[in-house]
Formats: structure tokens, C-alpha cells, sequence
């Protein structure tokens, strides 16, 4: 210890003596003197007493107060936390009751498109639901809308709204197929291939790359079936539409048909590429099938002639014509006027010479001229359904 610590400490020592002296009391009772001393170290000890218990108390005080004001805090913390939870249960219920009202929302549209399903497609043997069509669930998907339940039961009506939306492709998927099959039907009908012509439509196809900006996760294995359903109904109803069965003028007869014929000028065996129909001067030769007009013009033998393109290697000829009416490039409609019926070129009298060549083959006519009422109907049908996406464009 050092010096000056002493000091300090005897120094402090010397003022407790000083306050502490030795003292003697005295005490008269029935006429006798006593007298208590009370030594400096007992006065010591008792203000130590008494300091301690001063202490103990003012500490136990402090520790009190300080133990209310925490309580105090946590109550507070307590009520904010309440308020808190109040606001989150209020969201919740806010949150439900919008996903309950969107629920609804969509189990009306969904109900309006199945109305819409059974108006244009038919009922699929009176189940309304279509679940003969969608077949078991998918491994593992069964589980995962079971776990999106739990995790959020209160999504559980979207979640069988899914389960409908998933149906619902599955029947339209169905109805297009089946379009699709009476159209490639009605292709063949015409003695042509549909594979092939669908593969000649697939390819003329382009226009500049445009990212799909849906979400990916949207297009389930349902919805990609039905587009590639879609897709190839598209094709093949675009593909029959461009089948020139219309008659390309009103005349009742043909004076000479494809095939093997005597050359009616010297009477040698020759081919004939198309069929010849009769009729008056200047009458109207209307295109067989829409298409594109890419020759207009002399050819020899043929004289006056007229083709149209119609896609997929199809070509008409309207041939001996006494006058044009159309262009080359203008586009035109089945029954479209593209031209006169005359005699010019190698003919014996006024006919219309009618070609229809694939490929730049010639093949023949009678098919397409003698289409049976079920295959213009589904045509007339492909027509109408290109007729109101165009109304909508």
C-alpha cells in the first residue's frame, strides 16, 4: 500500500474515533444510578449495522423500481406485439376472403368455358367433367397439389381449379384432334397425303424471333399437347383450304376428261393433263381454291392462261381463256372471277381447259371437282373458323 493510501486511511480512521468516542450513560430508576458504556467499537458496529441495512435497502429499492419499469417495457413490448398479430390476422382473413373471391371468379369462367365446350364440341358421353379423357394423374403431381393444400389450405379451391383447368385442355385437346382427323380425312379423300402437305405448310413459315415473355411454368404438359393439337389441326385445315374443289365455272358437262384421249386435230393417242368443260363466249372462270395469282398470260398449246398458287405445291390452270380479270400477285377467293371462257391456243371451240398440278405434276381433277358433300362440309367448316379469326384480327 502506498504512503499516501495510508494516509487516507488512518486519516479516515481518525474521524470515525472522532465521531465515536467512548460514552457512558447514565440511568436513575427507584432512587438508583446505573450507567452504560457504550464502547467506541459497539458504535462502530452498530453504524455499520445500520449503514448496511441502508444499502441493502436502497439497493433493494433500486432493483425494485427498475423491476417495475421492465415490467412496465415488457407490457408495452406485449401490447405492440398484440397489435401486431391483430394486423397480421386481419391480413389473413383479407388475404382468404380475396382468395375465396378469385376462387369463385375463376370457377365462373371456367364454368362459361365448359358451357362454350359443350355448345361447339358436344358432351363427351354425358361426362361434363371429362375425366375419361385426362386418364390418371401424372407420377408425383397427385403429391404435389396434396402438399400445396397443406401448406395453404385456404388455396385449396385454386388448386381443384388447376385440377378442372388441367381437364378442360385435356377435352379440347380431344375435340381438336378429332377436327383435325376429319380434315386430314377429307385430304385424303383427294388421293393426297396430309403428312406431306402438313410438312410443306410447316416449312413455309417465319417472321423475326420474339421471346415467349409467359411464364414457362404455366405451360403444363396439357396445355403443350393442346397447342401441338392446335398446331397441326391449323395446318391441315389451312392445307385442305388450299384443295381447289370448287367448280372454276358453271357449265354442266365436259366435253373431254383426263387422261388418254384422241388428239382431236391429227387423232393420235395423246395425254390430256386436265378436263374440258363447254360453255358460251366471255363466260366467268372463277378460281377453284384461294391462292395467289402467279401467272397471267400466253402459253403455247394452251393459249390465254391464268394459274394460281395454293400453297403447298398446288397450282391451278385456267386455259383458252378470250380475257383476263386478274393480275399477277392479287390474291384471291374460292369463286373469285379470274377470267373469260374463250377458244385461244389449240382449240377446236369455246371450252375452258382446267389443270390442277402438284408439285408441278399434273394429277387429276375429277377428284377434287367430285368431292363428296361430308368433305365440303369440312371444308366449308375450316373455312368459316380462318373466315372469324380474320373478323377478330
Amino acid at each position: 500500500m502506498s504512503q499516501k493510501a495510508k494516509t487516507g486511511a488512518s486519516a479516515l480512521r481518525a474521524r470515525l474515533f472522532a465521531l465515536c468516542p467512548e460514552r457512558e450513560i447514565f440511568l436513575r430508576s427507584g432512587g438508583q444510578v446505573k450507567f452504560l458504556r457504550v464502547s467506541r467499537r459497539a458504535q462502530l458496529t452498530a453504524i455499520a449495522i445500520v449503514s448496511t441495512a441502508l444499502i441493502g435497502w436502497g439497493g433493494a429499492t433500486i432493483s425494485m423500481l427498475a423491476n417495475n419499469a421492465s415490467v412496465a417495457q415488457e407490457r408495452a413490448l406485449l401490447a405492440q406485439q398484440g397489435k401486431a398479430v391483430a394486423t397480421t390476422a386481419n391480413k389473413v382473413a383479407d388475404y382468404r376472403k380475396s382468395v375465396e373471391d378469385l376462387a369463385q371468379d375463376l370457377e365462373a369462367r371456367q364454368d362459361f368455358m365448359d358451357d362454350l365446350y359443350k355448345t361447339h364440341f358436344g358432351a363427351e358421353d354425358g361426362n361434363a367433367a371429362g375425366a375419361d379423357l385426362i386418364g390418371p394423374a401424372k407420377s408425383g403431381e397427385k403429391g404435389k397439389l396434396t402438399a400445396k393444400i397443406s401448406m395453404a389450405p385456404e388455396a385449396a379451391p385454386l388448386v381443384r381449379l388447376a385440377q378442372r383447368q388441367r381437364q378442360f385442355a385435356m377435352m379440347l385437346t380431344g375435340a381438336v384432334e378429332r377436327r383435325a382427323d376429319k380434315a386430314a380425312a377429307a385430304i385424303r379423300s383427294f388421293g393426297l397425303n396430309p403428312d406431306s402437305l402438313t410438312r410443306s405448310a410447316a416449312r413455309a413459315q417465319g417472321g423475326p424471333f420474339v421471346p415467349w415473355k409467359g411464364d414457362k411454368g404455366a405451360m403444363t404438359g396439357e396445355l403443350e399437347e393442346l397447342a401441338s393439337a392446335l398446331n397441326r389441326m391449323e395446318l391441315l385445315e389451312r392445307s385442305l383450304l388450299a384443295i381447289p374443289s370448287g367448280q372454276p365455272t358453271t357449265a354442266p358437262m365436259q366435253t373431254s376428261s383426263y387422261g388418254y384421249r384422241r388428239d382431236p386435230f391429227n387423232g393420235h393417242a395423246a395425254f390430256h393433263a386436265g378436263i374440258d368443260f363447254p360453255g358460251r363466249f366471255g363466260q366467268p372462270i372463277n378460281a377453284a381454291a384461294g391462292g395467289k395469282i402467279s401467272f397471267v398470260g400466253q402459253r403455247q398449246g394452251y393459249g390465254n392462261v391464268v394459274e394460281v398458287e395454293h400453297g403447298n405445291g398446288l397450282m391451278t390452270r385456267y386455259a383458252h381463256l378470250s380475257g383476263f380479270a386478274s393480275r399477277v400477285g392479287q390474291t384471291v377467293a374460292r369463286g373469285d372471277t379470274i377470267g373469260r371462257m374463250g377458244s385461244t391456243g389449240r382449240s377446236t371451240g369455246t371450252h375452258l381447259h382446267f389443270e390442277v398440278r402438284l408439285n408441278g405434276q399434273a394429277i387429276n381433277p375429277r377428284r377434287f371437282l367430285e368431292a363428296r358433300q361430308d368433305v365440303l362440309q369440312v371444308q366449308q367448316i375450316a373455312k368459316a373458323r380462318f373466315a372469324d379469326v380474320g373478323n377478330r384480327g
